[in-house]
């Protein structure tokens, strides 16, 4: 998606977003730390964003790309708006009809009427082909 004559770029990002660059060859992914530095246009170079915590509010967070020529002259940018999104499974463990964040039985299951811990049942049919 690089636009024509671009060689290398650089990416921006706001303090809520990690990216990593990863490119073909390479085990590990090269983390973005600051804004000076460039990565050559190769193929299989992929950019992998993420968000450790929810946002605050919808696109709080940004990322940008920048292309570069030959001289290491700017050619243009492209820009992602991110939102992210907490998402929690939470159980009742304890069994007494209210959902605790930091329960301490979620660690654990005992079977009984004194018992605590979730049960899930998933349901692994296909009802719509």
């Amino acid at each position: 998606a690089a636009p024509a004559g671009a060689v290398s770029f650089g990416v921006k990002h706001t303090e809520g977003v990690s990216v990593d660059v990863v490119s073909r060859g390479r085990d590990e992914a090269e983390p973005v730390a600051g804004s000076g530095t460039r990565w050559p246009l190769e193929e299989g170079t992929v950019l992998r964003f993420s968000m450790s915590q929810a946002s605050t509010e919808v696109n709080d967070n940004k990322v940008t790309v920048s292309f570069y020529g030959e001289e290491g002259k700017p050619i243009t940018q492209a820009g992602v708006f991110l939102t992210g999104i907490g998402i929690s499974l939470d159980v009742d463990a304890d069994q007494d009809g209210v959902v605790e964040r930091n329960s301490p039985n979620k660690a654990s299951w005992t079977w009984g009427p004194e018992g605590h811990g979730a049960i899930l049942l998933v349901g692994c049919d296909k009802e719509i082909p």
